[in-house]
């Protein structure tokens, strides 16, 4: 997303640098008009000087050995005006080359903006993807981070399921000794009805209940007679 918003800017800077080059080539358009109009001032002068030259050499001829002096000048300064006008008319054929270059490297500006729109406008939609892409990273982040809370929560219960389960055992290992020692007691002990005890399953229960009904033993009265006495003492 950095990098994005980095070519975005550079994308900017070279657009605007490729505006600041058509304007410059339209100020060297204007520029090179205003020497093709210095030139054309150029080979006029020399159109003109040309035909002066000629009316003075026209002059010269008539004037006769008087004017044979001023036919020598008036011929230097015809060629004066035609070099003038060569030379106006190569720098005309430069400055058309210059002006055509320029209109090229306008056109070659006005390229270059439209394809600094359209990459612009390519950045701008990849700057959005990363946008989106970024909030589903994140949405991604916070679901992991609630599943993570989630199986740590799961691995503390189960824990604390081991914990109960380990004391439950410790639990039914205590109450196995106790019920052992019930039992071997209630084996040591002489009682009627001992041997017919049986387990009772107690109504929709696994869990089996062992009642155990212990009877007095019954004892008849006795009669205890004293040598002493006639007297009669019930036992109980």
């Amino acid at each position: 997303s950095n990098l994005s918003n980095n070519v975005t800017k550079s994308v900017k800077e070279g657009e605007e640098l490729a505006n600041q080059t058509t304007t410059a080539m339209d100020e060297i358009n204007t520029q090179v008009n205003l020497v093709n109009e210095a030139i054309g001032v150029i080979d006029n002068i020399a159109f003109q000087t040309n035909i002066l030259s000629l009316n003075a050499a026209v002059e010269a001829a008539t004037a006769g050995e008087a004017g044979k002096g001023f036919a020598v000048v008036a011929q230097e300064v015809r060629n004066l005006a035609s070099r003038s006008a060569e030379a106006a008319k190569e720098i005309k054929n430069i400055v058309e080359n210059a002006t055509q270059k320029a209109n090229e490297g306008k056109n070659i500006a006005s390229n270059m903006i439209k394809g600094y729109g359209e990459l612009n406008l390519n950045i701008s939609q990849t700057v959005t993807l990363i946008s989106d892409i970024e909030m589903a990273s994140k949405e991604q982040l916070m679901g992991i981070e609630q599943i993570n809370d989630a199986v740590n929560q799961l691995d503390q219960q189960t824990q604390q399921n081991a914990m109960i389960a380990s004391q439950s055992h410790d639990v039914a290992i205590t109450t196995d000794a106790i019920s052992k020692l019930i039992v071997k007691n209630a084996n040591a002990k002489e009682f009627e009805g001992k041997n017919n005890v049986k387990a009772k399953n107690s109504e929709q229960s696994k869990q089996k209940v062992v009642q155990t009904q212990i009877k007095k033993p019954i004892t008849k009265n006795k009669t205890i007679k004293s040598n002493s006495n006639n007297d009669q003492w019930e036992s109980f």
